[in-house]
C-alpha cells in the first residue's frame, strides 16, 4: 500500500509531520490550504479511518499507526478549541520518494 506523510501547522504556529498508510488523504486535503480546526479534525478522522479500514481489508487488522495518528491529532486539537477561530494550515504532502 502506498503510504504518505503530510505536514501541517497548528494554530500556535508549531508544525507537525503526520502519517497515513493510504493516499486517500489526498482526497480530503489541499496543500497550502487553511481549515477550521473542527473541519481539519473531521477530515482527518474520515480519511485516516478509511486508510485504516483499507489496511484491515488487505492485511486482516486495522492500521495502528493511522489510528494512533488520529488520536494524536484529536489530542493536540483539544489544546486549541477555546481559541476564537482556530485554523490548521495544511502545508504539503511528502511522498515517500522525496
Amino acid at each position: 500500500m502506498p503510504e504518505i506523510h503530510f505536514k501541517i501547522q497548528w494554530p500556535d504556529g508549531s508544525e507537525e509531520t503526520c502519517y497515513s498508510p493510504s493516499l486517500v488523504v489526498k482526497k480530503y486535503f489541499t496543500p497550502s490550504s487553511d481549515y477550521t480546526l473542527k473541519d481539519f479534525v473531521e477530515r482527518s478522522r474520515q480519511s485516516l479511518t478509511i486508510a485504516s479500514d483499507r489496511v484491515q481489508a488487505k492485511y486482516g487488522m486495522p492500521c495502528s499507526l493511522a489510528l494512533g495518528q488520529l488520536q494524536t491529532i484529536e489530542a493536540k486539537s483539544a489544546q486549541f478549541q477555546n481559541l476564537p477561530q482556530p485554523t490548521v494550515r495544511f502545508i504539503e504532502f511528502i511522498d515517500q520518494d522525496e
